[in-house]
Order: C-alpha cells, then sequence, then structure tokens
C-alpha cells in the first residue's frame, strides 16, 4: 500500500520536458489526495493548452505505477484557476533559471 508521501516523493520525479526540472519544483502540482487505492492529482500546466501534458501525464502514471498505483486508479484534474506562476517555484528550481 502506497501512502500519500510516497506518491508526492514520485511525482518529484516528473520532468517538464520543455524546462527539464521536476513538476513540483516547478509549481504545477496543487494538491495530492490519496485515499485507499486512489490518487488523485490536482494541477496546472505553465500555459493553457500546453501540448507536453501528454508526456507529463505518461510519467505520472508511470512513476506512480512504480509503487503500485494502477493506471486506473489515478485520476489527473486540470485548473488554471489560480494560474500558475513563477512565484509558485520552488527556490531550487528558481535557482535553477537563475530567477
Amino acid at each position: 500500500m502506497f501512502i500519500k508521501k510516497q506518491v508526492e516523493e514520485k511525482l518529484q520525479d516528473v520532468i517538464d520536458p520543455e524546462l527539464q526540472m521536476s513538476i513540483v519544483d516547478l509549481g504545477l502540482i496543487y494538491e495530492v489526495t490519496v485515499e485507499d487505492e486512489s490518487v488523485t492529482i490536482l494541477m496546472t500546466l505553465t500555459t493553457m493548452g500546453c501540448p507536453l501534458f501528454d508526456t507529463i501525464e505518461e510519467d505520472i502514471h508511470a512513476k506512480l505505477g512504480s509503487i503500485g498505483v494502477e493506471e486506473k486508479n489515478i485520476k489527473i484534474n486540470l485548473t488554471f484557476d489560480p494560474p500558475w506562476s513563477m512565484d509558485r517555484m520552488s527556490e531550487r528550481a528558481k535557482a535553477m533559471l537563475g530567477i
């Protein structure tokens, strides 16, 4: 059985293909809920209509699958409220981008 902390750690390993850094460090993950064997992720993208969402989604499924979360039990909800901004980025991500 997996726990929320394990899920959050695995999400840290999901890399945004364009910026080459963790979606967690970028501040794209708003909320993670673990209930029984299901994981629900509330997240955003850096831009509305980002063409790389499918790649990110596949990577989320792969990473969470490695800790035993079945694909059918992963729900990813996209939101743009509030919209993403660089203020959401971790200090590590800002340092990597020289901000």
